[in-house]
């Protein structure tokens, strides 16, 4: 009787799940084998660089003003809070007939919060800000003497008055170099390089450590201004662009 052998197959290995290798892991963006390079961040500007982009600013526009209409301090914190997601023009043309029979805090609270709300119901959020015009109307009889206070501190306990607000007044009312940024001067404090930052205050303070001193006056209207007219948010306008030669932007057109 012959010998029958069977053959027994070797166990199988265990089956693990693929893995990454750890070259690969540490550096997503590689491939073959090769190390993705980091993206290449703009140059700084230089000191000079800002300095002659605020000198052509001035030489093009001396005197810059906010668009704002208003006729006082009051009138002047009264249309920058209304003028939170709304354009210039539309509070302009609410508040005209406004301020034509609410001048003071004391009139504007005599006024009462209906009434207000039909002057400004053409404006986004209105009921919100007829509330907080009563309310600051109110906070500055009772605790300001009806009176603008002139420190930014102060200017934040009113409704309705962020550190923008406060840095508006303070500028335009005040004659303070502040720097209010709103969303022109967030997008060409970016999009130019000038100042970039994640947040208003990043930017803010960024733009104040690079303008000169001589400049700081009149900075903020001039960055409103130039992100209104040419720095546009959808198609900026490089071609008339003052500082397109300094602009870091690398889809200018020029």
């Amino acid at each position: 009787m012959s010998k029958i052998t069977r053959r027994v197959a070797a166990p199988a290995a265990p089956r693990t799940a693929k893995t990454t290798p750890k070259s690969l892991a540490a550096n997503p963006g590689q491939t073959g084998g090769k190390p993705a390079k980091p993206p290449k961040r703009p140059r700084r500007w230089t000191p000079d660089e800002v300095r002659e982009a605020f000198t052509r600013f001035a030489r093009a526009n001396p005197e810059p003003k906010g668009e704002l209409e208003h006729l006082n301090p009051f009138t002047l914190l009264v249309a920058v809070v209304l003028s939170a997601q709304a354009t210039d023009a539309g509070v302009n043309k609410a508040t005209r007939s406004l301020f034509a029979i609410a001048d003071t805090p004391a009139k504007m609270l005599a006024l009462g919060e209906e009434r207000v709300r039909e002057h400004i119901k053409t404006i986004g959020l209105f009921r919100t800000k007829a509330k907080n015009v009563i309310a600051l109307s109110q906070k500055l009889l009772s605790d300001f003497g009806g009176q603008v206070p002139s420190t930014r501190a102060e200017l934040e306990t009113l409704p309705g008055a962020g550190r923008k607000t406060a840095n508006v007044v303070l500028n335009m009312a005040f004659g303070q170099p502040t720097m209010a940024v709103d969303t022109h001067v967030f997008r060409v404090g970016n999009r130019t390089g000038l100042a970039p930052g994640d947040t208003p205050l990043a930017v803010e303070l960024g733009l104040e450590k690079a303008i000169p001193p001589e400049f700081m006056q009149h900075a903020h209207h001039w960055l409103i201004l130039h992100g209104r007219y040419t720095c546009l948010a959808r198609k900026p306008r490089c071609e008339v662009c003052l500082i397109v030669d300094l602009c870091r932007w690398p889809e200018k057109s020029v």
